[in-house]
């Protein structure tokens, strides 16, 4: 079965060793931007159909948390762990306020840790109070919220507009399945992510 399928399927073990075996031959960013996320996606319009239910959706997620453990594992190996000694700049990413949803905001952590950034992650479910604080203290220039359910859409703007008036210079780019370009906008956000790689490419621009 190939990985795209396991992770359909939320088949944790097989998801991870078929993550090693891939690796010997094929790119890290290759099996994310080509293999993980797209699967996610299908997983994610599945939910939204009612096609499958919340149980199938985390083993999905968990699937996907296997193959990343394993593709972080690898990259370590590679750098031999050593961490830049120069960190292009530090990140904030959050999923916002009310959503528990992370897996997507993990994959937007390893890329970019992977191209040299300092990911400060405070996690999900992140109160607006605590993004603001924490950007203010660490004097971030980019922050990447994340919201998987249109409910909490919402406390992403209100997380916006709470970092826009305390740091005005503060770029804030956002993601997540139920994002689109126009909504990021309207919402006050500097830039959408629509996938691990934009991330990336934003925070080249920013930092």
């Amino acid at each position: 079965m190939s990985l795209f399928d396991l992770v359909e399927k939320g088949i944790k073990d097989e998801a991870k060793s078929k993550t090693v075996e891939m690796l010997n031959d094929t790119d890290e960013n290759y099996i994310l931007d080509e293999i993980l996320i797209p699967a996610l996606d299908v997983v994610g319009k599945k939910f939204e159909k009612g096609e499958i239910f919340l149980p199938q959706m985390i083993q999905s997620a968990e699937a996907v948390k296997a193959s990343l453990t394993v593709i972080k594992e690898n990259l370590i190996s590679k750098n031999g762990d050593k961490k830049e000694d120069v960190s292009k700049g530090k990140i904030i990413l959050a999923t916002v306020e009310g959503d528990i949803h992370d897996i997507g905001k993990n994959i937007v952590k390893i890329m970019l840790e992977n191209y040299g950034y300092e990911i400060i992650d405070l996690g999900r479910d992140v109160p607006v109070d605590k993004v603001v604080e924490k950007a203010v203290e660490e004097n971030i220039k980019l922050v990447g919220l994340s919201a998987l359910m249109t409910t909490t859409v919402k406390s992403m703007e209100e997380t916006i507009k709470a970092l826009k008036e305390k740091m005005p210079n503060v770029k804030i780019f956002v993601g997540g399945a139920v994002l689109t370009e126009d909504y990021a906008s309207e919402i006050g956000a500097d830039f959408y992510a629509k996938d691990a790689k934009s991330a990336v490419e934003i925070a080249k621009i920013i930092l």
